[in-house]
């Protein structure tokens, strides 16, 4: 190996990390206000997570607020079951 070769590897590898540098330097500089811009709030959220209860290992009970309706679900052991509409409603309203 001559003296052009070594030459040239450290010129490469002081290119390459300078390069890694710069990519450094440009995601501290710009990618809060790029990020802030890709997550923008796209409006008020419909759907959220009021609580969940873990039954065991391989279950759980999520209770989710869709609008104005809370629904509960219990996921796990590769189903997932959805508590029927009106159940509660129809059951207090009869009697």
């Amino acid at each position: 190996m001559n003296f052009l070769d070594l030459l040239r590897a450290l010129f490469a590898l002081a290119f390459t990390i300078g390069i890694i540098g710069l990519a450094a330097w440009a995601a501290r500089r710009y990618a809060p206000q790029l990020l802030a811009k890709l997550s923008a709030e796209r409006g008020e959220r419909r759907m959220t997570v009021v609580e969940t209860l873990v039954l065991d290992p391989a279950r759980r009970l999520v209770l989710v607020k869709i609008d104005d309706e809370e629904r509960l679900l219990i996921l796990g052991e590769g189903r997932e079951l959805i508590e029927p509409r009106g159940s509660g409603a129809g059951v207090g309203a009869d009697q």
